[in-house]
């Protein structure tokens, strides 16, 4: 079916509140949605409770989808992408408050989620899709959702993205491209051609028989009638969208957003502090995020912000909680050093956390006595924790620009602060 087809039904909803061209939306795209759900969480009934919560937002956003974006270069969204997007975003808000609540280990991921046998690379991409699928520009994304999700044709893709069949088919092979490598670098070689046919025979199978019907009663409602660990997923999942939103609109300038349960402004840029230090850097991903959280209950960024606002309100004791054990022991002038220097700090931004190779050259300049720790001046090593680019002002003024590092690779899995200050 046509895009525009879909257009149309979300604007009779939007404009006529038709329930009936709303329930056709979700007969069209819930195993698309179900599935996506399901290879992130591999968890059936988390699966649906996802796939409710993101026709519960489409029916919020429904009136805002059907306008024309400048960013979309006048278009409407293409609704099937924006709808995996959503399920990812909202997937990915499930596991966090999965993970924090603890309460239940995380099942093996993707277990028996297929009735037929897999095929060898499928086996092996389908654990990497979604963040693979995560690092993909939007167009790109939306591309691969219509050609093998959907599995429309070219020429239908081409006109689904306002472009003609052999842009469509240029964007495509992109797209793949891309794709390959990305599971080229963690371990799974393959070819285009083999990648396009798992995807297409595996990524979409059919949701519950009676899910389509749950949904549309209660999507159409907004949400009213929907169960309160729904209502959570909802409301968390339009909160990363609104995040991921603006963190889209970044080309150069800072944009400006509040950080849930606080009100200290985080300006999400992309400059990074000292870049020089490093022989190469990568920002950490969603995949990464969820992971640290599986293993330590919270994400770099979260760490770092609770560290600085502990220093501005002077809660050592909240700030030690990051101190490695036994630093007043060792450094009893510590305390009385941190208050001076970062008590009433003021944080003006943090960046994207990143994962970083520390040029051993660069360490000796800045750090002399460090030479003695190499065996050579050359090469670089990987630091097994992360940074967090941030910018403070300090009580004198001064304005400080630097990377916090923090690791958590103990055996007790804690943030530890270790260095940057």
């Amino acid at each position: 079916m046509p895009e525009s087809d879909d257009i149309a039904l979300l604007k009779r909803y939007a404009e006529e509140n038709s329930e009936a061209a709303f329930a056709e939306l979700v007969a069209r795209h819930v195993n698309l949605v179900y599935s996506a759900a399901l290879r992130s969480v591999g968890n059936a009934h988390a699966a649906e409770e996802i796939t409710q919560a993101v026709f519960i937002i489409l029916a919020r956003k429904a009136k805002s989808l059907i306008k024309p974006s400048l960013r979309r270069g006048g278009a409407a969204a293409i609704l099937s992408g924006w709808l995996y997007q959503t399920a990812r975003l909202t997937a990915a808000n499930y596991l966090r408050g999965e993970i924090r609540r603890q309460n239940r280990e995380q099942e093996a991921y993707m277990q028996t989620i297929l009735n037929e046998p897999e095929s060898e690379t499928w086996r092996q991409i389908a654990p990497l899709l979604e963040d693979a699928m995560g690092r993909l520009g939007e167009k790109d994304r939306n591309a691969i959702v219509l050609r093998f999700f959907e599995n429309k044709n070219l020429n239908e893709v081409g006109l689904a993205l306002g472009a003609s069949e052999d842009a469509a088919k240029m964007r495509v092979n992109r797209a793949l491209e891309k794709l390959r490598k990305i599971f080229s670098k963690r371990g799974v070689n393959s070819t285009t051609a083999v990648i396009a046919g798992a995807v297409s025979a595996n990524s979409v199978q059919t949701a519950p028989l009676a899910l389509a019907k749950t949904i549309s009663v209660v999507a159409t409602a907004k949400g009213a009638a929907a169960g309160g660990s729904t209502l959570a997923l909802v409301k968390g999942a339009l909160k990363i969208m609104a995040w991921t939103k603006a963190k889209a609109a970044v080309v150069t300038a800072a944009v400006v957003i509040l950080a849930a349960g606080t009100t200290t402004p985080i300006i999400i840029h992309h400059y990074r502090a000292n870049d020089s230090l490093f022989a190469s850097t990568r920002e950490l991903t969603d995949s990464d995020n969820a992971r640290f959280v599986r293993l330590t209950g919270t994400t770099p960024a979260e760490v770092a912000q609770t560290f600085f606002e502990a220093c501005s309100q002077e809660d050592w004791a909240g700030a030690a909680k990051y101190w490695p054990p036994g630093l007043l022991k060792q450094d009893p002038t510590f305390l009385t050093t941190m208050t001076n220097m970062y008590g009433g700090l003021q944080i003006v931004s943090l960046g994207k956390p990143f994962k970083g190779r520390v040029s051993i050259a660069k360490m000796i300049e800045l750090q002399p006595e460090s030479r003695n720790q190499f065996s050579s001046p050359k090469g670089s090593f990987e630091y097994p924790g992360v940074y967090v680019p941030y910018e403070i002002r300090l009580k004198d003024g001064t304005v400080k620009k630097w990377n916090l590092a923090i690791r958590c690779d103990n055996a007790e899995s804690h943030w530890y602060w270790d260095g940057g200050l």
